[in-house]
């Protein structure tokens, strides 16, 4: 900064009152020398320069009073504008009153009340325009060219936040919306180019760097419209939050995010009331196996948030379990959070916890989920989610736990893998629980859940980065997706519903497909479909199916009362004393390792299980082999 413009900055406010003094005065004697078309009779000028100190000390007052000297002319607006008149007009109207009554100058013409305010107010509303001209107007250096998508009050947001801040490396080209009365139209300068059907045109002959999609109240069909529109196109896509999760609904760039795969879902986010969530949690001690998970560390932040008397983190893997133990202490200080490393296998390790903390709700989330991964290691898949499932319900059981809610999977429905077949043997075990104790014990069954750990997602994301291929397994494979947060809610409200042996489902829509998501991916990377990022269909892998189910054959759907959940129930009861000696059968073939009859007994206990030949000829050794070079990422 020049030593001029610290002299400025230094006294600004002297400078900004000599400026209204002089503004003042010079809109007054120009009003005469309008009024007498230059020719002013001596008279009235005496009566002017008389009453010139009295009308300097009221304007003076005026603009004082209404905030005059504060504002920052490089801002100036409507709001500036409004000020000035009114000081204007209500300093003119004391003036004309003190002249009149108080000082009594007959040769003071009543008509350069008029002209001098109209003269004042141009010339001050005309220099602080001037001021705000120049900053908009003045050449900047060149940033991203922007085209935005949607022309409302959103969109005029971040335009003018780009427009009047250098520092941002952004220049809005235009607009296309599809609202018929924008079209031709211009804001701030920029035209409205077409429709989000013109888009191709309209890139093709603006040629901008990015695409902002700047409409945050509309349905995800309209990003994904845009995205299949921008396909041959190598653009970066970004977009706006949604006005409910703006404070104040207040928009700024920095707000401004990469469009992610969650805004093209093909459904509407599922919201639930979170009053009987907050009813059934406040003041009771909920443990979370699993916490250090993608699901169980997210069920963590929203249990917190309903003020519970205490949370248990229950994990064996220490590194996951101490980063969120430390952020959920660094939000909720006055949180009582106990990190527990255990094994949900463990039985003396359970008693334990159960013994000294007695928590009231257990949320069990704690699982092997990777399916191809399992199919090489099935012996460890049942032992930890199915005899888990067992050791911590007996645990819930034994020290009267009033609910307990299981995490399942779609893949549980009529299972062709060993992680699907786990699931849904668990799935009988909490329903055959059920009367048996004072526990309630219930199920939730959900799809992928969209950046989980090990999901299809980062999968993709990675494969990216790395310029290529993206692997998709079959070009028909199709999965329900969720989010997280969702998924949570789901998880949250079935404890609120539970009632004995339900299995609840969240309404995900249509499944959606994986080879689609893949170029949806690309294209939000910047990226064209096999045109810069190759997609190779690697065949599907051991214990996939082509498409995924909610509800089984034996299963009958009833109203949960809450709009988006629907609650199953076995058509037949789970025979509690069959299923003890299958599992106690199960339990002594996964301790000696013998795959083919932990296969025969799994197809006992669920008919439905049709699962890969070649785990038949396999043997637990299996889990020593190395990973295929498909990956382990399931879709």
């Amino acid at each position: 900064m020049g030593p001029v413009l610290r002299f400025v900055f230094r006294y600004r406010w002297f400078i900004a009152v000599g400026l209204y003094l002089g503004n003042s005065w010079a809109s007054n004697a120009t009003a005469f020398l309008l009024r007498f078309e230059g020719r002013v009779p001596p008279p009235d000028w005496a009566a002017h320069l008389a009453m010139v100190p009295v009308l300097l000390v009221v304007r003076m007052c005026g603009f004082a009073a209404f905030g005059g000297f504060r504002g920052l002319w490089r801002y100036a607006s409507l709001y500036d504008l409004r000020n000035i008149v009114a000081a204007v007009v209500s300093s003119s109207l004391v003036f004309y009153f003190l002249v009149a009554w108080v000082f009594a100058q007959p040769d003071y013409p009543r008509s350069i009340y008029v002209i001098d305010s109209l003269v004042l107010i141009m010339l001050l509303g005309g220099q602080r325009l001037s001021r705000r001209a120049y900053h908009e107007l003045r050449i900047r250096p060149r940033g991203k060219r922007v085209l935005l998508v949607g022309a409302g009050n959103a969109a005029e947001l971040i335009v003018r936040d780009m427009l009047h801040n250098p520092d941002y490396d952004y220049q809005p080209i235009g607009f296309v919306d599809d609202d018929p009365a924008k079209q031709g139209v211009r804001i701030h300068g920029l035209p409205v180019l077409g429709t989000i059907e013109d888009l191709p045109r309209v890139v093709e002959k603006t040629r901008p760097d990015d695409v902002l999609i700047a409409l945050p109240s509309a349905p995800s069909t309209i990003s994904r419209k845009v995205v299949l529109a921008l396909q041959p196109f190598s653009l970066q896509i970004s977009t706006l939050p949604n006005l409910r999760e703006v404070v104040g609904g207040r928009l700024a760039i920095g707000q401004i995010r990469q469009l992610a795969i969650e805004d093209l879902l093909a459904r509407p986010p599922v919201g639930l009331d979170p009053a009987p969530v907050r009813a059934l949690i406040a003041g009771r001690s909920v443990l979370v196996t699993g916490a250090g998970g993608s699901i169980g560390s997210e069920l963590c932040r929203q249990i917190a948030s309903f003020e519970p008397k205490s949370l248990l983190l229950y994990d064996r893997y220490e590194n996951t379990l101490f980063a969120v133990t430390n952020e959920l202490r660094d939000r909720w200080p006055s949180l009582d959070v106990w990190p527990l490393v255990g094994d949900v296998c463990d039985p003396g390790r359970l008693a334990c916890v159960f013994a000294r903390h007695a928590p009231q709700i257990v949320f069990h989330a704690a699982a092997h989920k990777h399916v191809p991964l399992m199919e090489l290691c099935p012996c460890e898949a049942i032992k930890n989610n199915v005899f888990g499932t067992v050791t911590l319900a007996e645990a819930a059981s034994r020290c009267g736990v009033e609910k307990f809610v299981f995490i399942s999977t779609d893949k549980a429905v009529n299972p062709t893998s060993v992680m699907g077949v786990s699931k849904r043997v668990a799935e009988m075990v909490i329903q055959s629980k059920n009367g048996r104790s004072g526990t309630v014990f219930a199920a939730v069954r959900f799809g992928n859940v969209l950046g989980s750990a090990g999901s299809v997602v980062p999968r993709f994301f990675d494969q990216i980065k790395a310029g290529g291929p993206v692997t998709v397994t079959h070009p028909d494979m199709r999965r329900f997706f969720m989010l997280i947060p969702e998924a949570v809610q789901l998880v949250a409200h079935a404890a609120t519903l539970a009632t004995g042996g339900e299995v609840f489902v969240l309404d995900m829509g249509e499944q959606v497909n994986v080879l689609e998501m893949a170029k949806s991916l690309i294209r939000l990377s910047g990226f064209v479909p096999y045109k810069q990022i190759p997609i190779t269909i690697t065949g599907l892998r051991p214990g996939e199916k082509l498409y995924e189910e909610l509800i089984g054959h034996a299963e009958s759907v009833e109203p949960s009362g809450v709009d988006k959940i629907t609650k199953l129930k076995r058509d037949h009861p789970v025979d509690a004393v069959y299923l003890h000696a299958r599992l106690a059968e199960l339990r002594r073939y996964v301790d000696d390792g013998n795959t083919g009859e932990v296969m025969r007994v799994l197809q006992i206990l669920v008919p439905t299980y049709t699962p890969d030949q070649q785990l038949f000829e396999s043997c637990c050794a299996t889990c020593l082999a190395p990973v295929s070079a498909r990956g382990i990422a399931h879709a």
